[in-house]
C-alpha cells in the first residue's frame, strides 16, 4: 500500500490551513527547532505605522533652540541652587526642614 500521496495531500491540506490560521506553529524534530519567524513577523507588523512615522516627523520639527532649559528636562542653576539650599556645593543630600 502506497501511502505518499495520502501524505503529500495531507500536507497540502496542512499547509493551506496554517496559512488561514492566526496562529504561529513551532516545528520541533528532535532537538532541532524550526520557528515560524514568518507568521511572527506578520503578527508584529504595525498596522498605525504611517500615524507613527507622522507623529515622528512632527516631533523631530520642534525647535529646541528657543525652550527653556527646564522645559526640556535639562540642568538648570537657578532651580538647583533653590531644591538644594544650604548645602548646594557641599553635599548630594538637598536640604531637609528640621525634624522635632
Amino acid at each position: 500500500m502506497n501511502l505518499m500521496p495520502l501524505l503529500l495531500g495531507g500536507l497540502l491540506l496542512a499547509g493551506t490551513v496554517q496559512a488561514e490560521d492566526k496562529a504561529c506553529v513551532d516545528v520541533q524534530v528532535g532537538q532541532a527547532r524550526a520557528l515560524a519567524y514568518d507568521c511572527l513577523t506578520r503578527q508584529l507588523q504595525n498596522s498605525d505605522g504611517q500615524k507613527a512615522a507622522q507623529a515622528n516627523r512632527k516631533a523631530q520639527q520642534f525647535d529646541v533652540t528657543r525652550q527653556p532649559p527646564n522645559r526640556l528636562g535639562l540642568f538648570n542653576q537657578s532651580a538647583t541652587s533653590v531644591r538644594m539650599g544650604n548645602t548646594f556645593g557641599t553635599s548630594a543630600l538637598p536640604q531637609r526642614p528640621g525634624t522635632p
